[in-house]
């Protein structure tokens, strides 16, 4: 080694000529060099082995950015070097954020995410799109997904042993999960938002939120409704407002699958890289815009509306002195309407009307979530003339009307229209 290593020194001597030729032009050498760059202590250890010190000392002198490279500069961000949701959600553990154990229930959730998108993408293939034949508690016609999504979710968070009740649109009361496996977190969920759409492959998500437990509030069940004792304990425990939740969150299945985060100090955004199969940080300290020009109502209701509301959508549709009216974007899936509004401003909204006079979208598992999630983001949540979060459910499946955007246009609307009067006509 000692041999070769002396032969290698001198044919470098003896090719001075060749020596400078190559560094020369030293720029291009540099580009041609960079990704296999040597810190400086490895540097200068390997000039010192296997060159003279005259060699050395000239070499020292051409100014190549490899050789040069200072410590701090090889700590600099590459471009493989990526953070997943799992090693977020460490640092979030890490900082004191959230403890050991409801990192597992988020990841769980993660999990039925990815199985679900992937249902998703293959729903016409697999025979999954039309309807199941079966009505859910809202009455409301069951999708073949629906009722797939719904076992996917509850399964990923029995399995996870870190949930002691679930809650789902699909199920007409909380399940307890199995002593065997429960922990101590309520976890409620819709497990596919806007499954109208599936069959037309238009976008659709997933929306959860995850409390504590509670025992103060009381179940209130009907004289012909007969629960058993841990039915009843299940509804006692779910039946909180939102301002009690400790993380939310929604998926979208789209041209990308987005899960979207918080856990209480502030929103981030993650994206489902193919590739890996993993959910891969892609935005941090997302804010929504304080004002926006975009308006997601189902106009096709509004002869059914209020006339303040009507007023308050007929303004928006006025240019007025900016000649600019607002733009109408209404996909029909909660999920993607606010995801859109969380990015670009705006307001989304499903007021009551004639047909639903306490609203369409339910509070624990819609509205809720979605309100911690735009208010982390620095938006705001309302039913026209109080703060979502702070409403507390009277039931499991409770309608409320919702409103949910930027400050300044959920602030707009509520001066609008003050109060929505409740309309009391009989039906027909």
């Amino acid at each position: 080694m000692a041999a070769a290593t002396s032969a290698a020194a001198t044919a470098i001597s003896s090719s001075s000529s060749s020596r400078l030729l190559l560094f020369s032009n030293s720029a291009s050498v540099c580009q041609l060099i960079a990704p296999f760059r040597l810190k400086v202590s490895e540097a200068k250890s390997f000039i010192s082995s296997s060159s003279s010190p005259q060699t050395s000392k000239r070499r020292h002198g051409v100014p190549c950015m490899a050789l040069g490279t200072t410590e701090a500069e090889t700590k600099k961000k590459t471009g493989y070097e990526i953070q997943t949701l799992t090693s977020w959600l460490l640092k979030q553990e890490q900082a004191g954020v959230i403890d050991a154990e409801l990192t597992i229930v988020i990841s769980s959730i993660s999990m039925a995410c990815k199985q679900i998108a992937s249902l998703v993408q293959r729903a016409s293939i697999s025979n999954l799109t039309g309807v199941q034949g079966a009505v859910n508690v809202q009455g409301e016609a069951q999708k073949k997904l629906d009722v797939v999504s719904n076992e996917v979710f509850s399964n990923c968070l029995r399995s996870s042993g870190r949930t002691g009740i679930i809650a789902s649109e699909e199920e007409d009361v909380p399940v307890a999960v199995e002593e065997s496996y429960s922990g101590n977190y309520i976890v409620v969920f819709d497990p596919l938002d806007g499954s109208s759409n599936i069959d037309a492959a238009v976008s659709t998500g997933s929306i959860f939120g995850i409390y504590s437990p509670n025992d103060e509030c009381l179940a209130d069940a009907d004289d012909d409704t007969a629960l058993s004792s841990t039915e009843q304990r299940c509804v006692v425990n779910v039946c909180q407002p939102g301002s009690n939740l400790l993380a939310a969150g929604y998926c979208m299945y789209s041209s990308s699958v987005i899960f979207v985060l918080s856990v209480g100090n502030g929103v981030s955004a993650f994206t489902l890289d193919p590739m890996y199969g993993e959910f891969v940080l892609t935005q941090e300290n997302l804010q929504i815009p304080k004002a926006g020009k975009i308006y997601a109502f189902n106009e096709g209701n509004y002869q059914l509306w209020d006339d303040k509301l009507k007023k308050y959508i007929d303004d928006l549709k006025d240019p007025g002195p900016s000649g600019k009216p607002y733009s109408a974007r209404y996909i029909g899936s909660l999920v993607g309407d606010f995801h859109r509004t969380l990015l670009y401003g705006g307001i989304y909204g499903y007021p009551r009307d004639k047909k639903s006079k306490n609203g369409k979208l339910r509070l624990l598992y819609e509205c809720a979530p979605m309100s911690f999630i735009v208010e982390q983001a620095g938006g705001k949540g309302s039913d026209g003339h109080q703060r979502i979060l702070d409403i507390q459910p009277a039931e499991i499946h409770q309608r409320i009307p919702l409103y949910i955007g930027s400050v300044e246009e959920v602030e707009k609307l509520e001066k609008s229209i003050v109060k929505i009067e409740i309309f009391m006509e009989a039906p027909g």
